[in-house]
């Protein structure tokens, strides 16, 4: 008589529950269905826990061949939303760490734009220019919010733009709130290509003005991505002093440039104050680098 295994049974998706979220109405007409498979097998896998799930139950899962699901894994992996371990009929597969930067990044954006947003709006009315939030991401500066200037003048700052973190204001103010050792290894993934006539393109010229910025507690992009555009940029702090993102303003450099810039600035800062504040939770002074910075808010 065959025994009866004493192993727990492995609960499908159906009965787990766990994928019972509700899907909004889409036309059909777009949907992708490799890119849904894909998800489905990401949510299987999520379902195993850290014991992780086989080849073969996904794809009877799926009600897919064990090569097409192979597929779809070996996509996952490459781009780091799933790892495996074991080998041969033990090799398994769980949840990559790429899902976590990105959920991550997701909750902190969503923070810091809905935060920004009105103080952005409140920064463009005091200045009367174009102001925007940016991140650091993959050593790139990019834009996830932004109020436009009254006006017929609209500049290129469209959400989601990777700007090089070296010749931004934004950029350089990020890279300025870092240790220097990592400011550098950053600036050192990329080639440093010269935007205009103004950009710095050497290194230690770059790392001695990110001092500067640290000391200052604000960055300025004068001409060096686009010529006849000046801006002004502050970072965001996070609760550990990590730079959590950073504002900056952006107008057409006139005459008055170089007397307003101070003015400028230290509306700028104390924008990035005010947000720094409510995503941390402090109050006080924001240290970069060693320096105390004074919160004009």
């Amino acid at each position: 008589m065959k025994q009866k295994s004493t192993a727990p049974r492995r609960l499908t998706r159906k009965e787990t529950g766990k994928a019972t979220r509700p899907i909004p109405a889409l036309d059909e007409r777009y949907r992708v269905q490799s890119v849904g498979r894909a998800l489905d097998l990401l949510e299987l896998v999520a379902n195993q826990g850290r014991d992780g799930a086989r080849l073969t139950d996904l794809a009877r899962d799926l009600s897919l061949s064990k090569a097409a699901a192979y597929a779809i894994l070996q996509t996952l992996l490459a781009h780091g939303f799933v790892v495996d371990f074991g080998e041969g009929s033990n090799r398994r597969y769980r949840l990559g760490m790429m899902l976590a930067r990105l959920g991550d990044l997701a909750v902190a954006n969503t923070v810091l734009t809905d935060v920004a947003l009105p103080e952005l709006r409140q920064l463009t009315a005091e200045l009367g220019m174009t102001s925007r939030v940016a991140i650091l991401d993959d050593g790139h500066a990019v834009v996830i919010g932004r109020c436009d200037a009254p006006g017929a003048i609209r500049f290129d700052a469209a959400l989601g733009r990777r700007e090089l973190p070296h010749c931004s204001a934004v950029g350089k103010a990020m890279l300025a709130a870092l240790p220097p050792s990592e400011a550098e290894a950053i600036l050192n993934q990329f080639e440093l290509p010269q935007r205009t006539p103004h950009t710095i393109t050497d290194l230690p010229s770059l790392m001695r003005q990110l001092t500067e910025v640290g000391e200052l507690g604000f960055a300025v992009d004068d001409e060096e991505d686009t010529e006849g555009v000046a801006c002004i940029g502050a970072c965001i702090l996070d609760r550990n002093g990590r730079p959590a993102g950073a504002v900056s303003v952006t107008s057409l450099k006139q005459r008055d440039w170089v007397a307003r810039k101070q003015d400028i600035a230290a509306k700028v800062i104390a924008c990035a104050n005010r947000i720094s504040n409510q995503i941390s939770g402090r109050t006080g002074s924001q240290h970069w680098n060693g320096v105390e910075q004074p919160l004009l808010a």
